[in-house]
């Protein structure tokens, strides 16, 4: 029997990320911060090591830097240890000249790497999905069903069909046939997998476990495939023995600023439908070594607040208070998400406004990046969700989410929101 050391995990580094902009200004998606001390990364390398899968490879391209820092500082396996976190990044080779052209494309370009680690087994994964699983389960069923490809399915109901691909999954578990996102109601009649009215559907997680020779030939005999999901995976259920792993726990697509937005906002819930506070999976990221935060004679409500803040005579409601926030007195911030900062503000401020949030502030329904500078007397007021998109030299609004991108100043007395 095969075990956990024959599988490689290969994580999609992400590319440009254009609908989470402009929290992808600077970084790439799987970079992004969230639940105010975390990287979306964090939660498929976590779900790897939580699993028994200790060689993962991230294949990276677009505005990489932020995420090759983090990976290089959070995940060192010590010397006695077999396992490894690798950047495989995009290059320009004798064989070709171009970036990654989309999933397939980017995994057809390292299948050189691939091919020398001995892995038996490639196990492909999102950089930018909240969800907590035990990949062995699934590496399990793919080796009982002895099967060419694994896509990991989960319950779609009918009100969000069209925004996945659907699979037609067969009693015995085997796939037969796949549309991607359809939005006639007459077509997704077709895909109907599961006798449950308000979930009839399976849809495709983008989890996919692939036997690497099968993975290998799929990808040199459809080169002009670039996509998993909308090229690969369809063509290789004419083929090959396909099968759906079902998954019926916690997942959410980062996909989106207001997506964004709701997930983390989720989690300051007495009971969030994602925990990180699991011992038995912790989710992992870069040990900082911060104090814990002070918060002197202020009225918190419903607050992740994470370590190394400051927070003095404030008002906070159901908000996110990410690592060094610094939030001065008079205050008041709701519906919020704070990034926090990656130093403290040692030096002379830029702009004569330190890093964190100034006195007698109103914040209300916005993301603040990391090391926004607010200045005293700011008020942010968000905008109607139907609002058209502004890209403003001081903030931007997507979905009616007001934005301030990373390393922003805002001066004092400014005031953002509807006229």
């Amino acid at each position: 029997m095969p075990t956990m050391n024959d599988v490689l995990g290969v994580i999609m580094g992400g590319g440009r990320g254009s609908r989470l902009h402009p929290l992808t200004q600077m970084r790439s998606k799987p970079a992004v911060p969230i639940a105010g001390k975390y990287r979306l990364i964090d939660i498929p390398i976590s779900n790897c090591i939580n699993s028994g899968i200790f060689r993962v490879a991230v294949l990276t391209q677009f505005n990489s830097v932020s995420l090759h820092r983090h990976i290089s500082q959070a995940y060192n396996f010590d010397v006695f240890h077999t396992g490894w976190v690798q950047i495989w990044a995009a290059e320009q080779t004798p064989q070709s000249a171009d970036w990654y052209q989309g999933t397939a494309d980017a995994v057809r370009k390292q299948l050189f790497e691939i091919q020398a680690t001995g892995a038996e087994y490639v196990l492909i994964l999102a950089g930018d999905h909240l969800y907590r699983m035990d990949y062995a389960e699934m590496v399990q069923y793919h080796w009982e069903k002895n099967a060419d490809i694994t896509v990991a399915v989960q319950p779609v109901a009918r009100s969000e069909a069209f925004r996945f691909g659907l699979l037609k999954v067969e009693k015995d578990g085997q796939i037969s046939s796949f549309i991607e996102k359809p939005k006639d109601p007459k077509a997704q009649d077709k895909f109907i997998s599961r006798d449950d009215q308000e979930r009839p559907f399976l849809g495709s997680m983008g989890i996919y476990m692939f036997k690497t020779k099968v993975l290998n030939d799929l990808l040199n005999y459809h080169l002009r495939h670039d996509d998993f999901g909308g090229d690969i995976i369809p063509e290789a259920i004419q083929s090959h023995e396909v099968y759906g792993f079902d998954f019926d726990g916690y997942w959410e697509d980062i996909g989106t600023i207001r997506s964004f937005y709701e997930t983390n906002l989720k989690l300051t819930n007495s009971n969030p439908p994602f925990n990180f506070y699991d011992v038995k999976a912790p989710i992992y990221t870069h040990a900082r070594f911060l104090p814990g935060s002070i918060v002197e004679d202020s009225e918190l409500q419903d607050v992740l607040i994470a370590e190394g803040c400051r927070v003095r005579k404030a008002k906070i409601t159901h908000s996110i208070v990410g690592i060094r926030s610094q939030i001065a007195e008079g205050t008041v911030i709701r519906d919020s998400i704070l990034m926090g900062a990656d130093y403290y503000d040692a030096e002379k401020p830029r702009g004569n406004v330190p890093i964190g949030i100034g006195k007698n502030c109103h914040i209300e329904s916005a993301i603040l990046d990391k090391n926004a500078r607010i200045g005293d007397n700011v008020t942010i007021l968000p905008f109607p969700r139907d609002h058209k998109d502004v890209d403003n030299e001081l903030y931007y609004v997507r979905d009616g989410i007001v934005v301030i991108a990373k390393d922003t100043v805002i001066p004092a007395n400014t005031r953002i929101g509807p006229a």
